[in-house]
């Protein structure tokens, strides 16, 4: 698990969102209040989305001018499945798996403590083999 993840406010913009994430090489950012709570998640896919996306620098120019004024809130999976902190690693890749899902939220609570991605089971796993 990764902790501390990061993250973004509901009333982030979504260009600094996707901004954020190219900028940490990160597909998804968990949305949480000011207090912690985990309110969503924000994939570039959903940025991407909420406009004509071309994949260039004049594409993202353009979608910075057409994105101007949407926040993260607007755009965002509201109410994200999620592990609780206690859980196995092994029910947590099942989730991933199940949900066809590239990273989970972990909770403590409604609170976000951390974040399992594809990148954290790769890692899992070849520490498994190298044992």
């Amino acid at each position: 698990m990764t902790k501390q993840p990061i993250v973004v406010a509901p009333d982030t913009s979504a260009v600094e969102a996707y901004e954020r994430m190219r900028d940490h090489n990160v597909h998804r950012l968990p949305v949480v209040e000011s207090d912690g709570r985990l309110v969503g998640m924000i994939t570039r896919s959903d940025i991407e989305g909420a406009v004509s996306f071309q994949r260039s620098e004049k594409g993202w120019h353009e979608a910075r001018f057409a994105l101007a004024g949407t926040v993260v809130e607007e755009v965002m999976t509201k109410q994200p499945v999620s592990v609780l902190a206690d859980a196995s690693m092994k029910e947590a890749v099942s989730i991933l798996l199940q949900r066809h899902l590239s990273g989970l939220p972990v909770v403590e609570g409604d609170v976000l403590v951390g974040i399992i991605s594809e990148t954290d089971v790769y890692r899992l796993v070849l520490k498994l083999c190298e044992e």
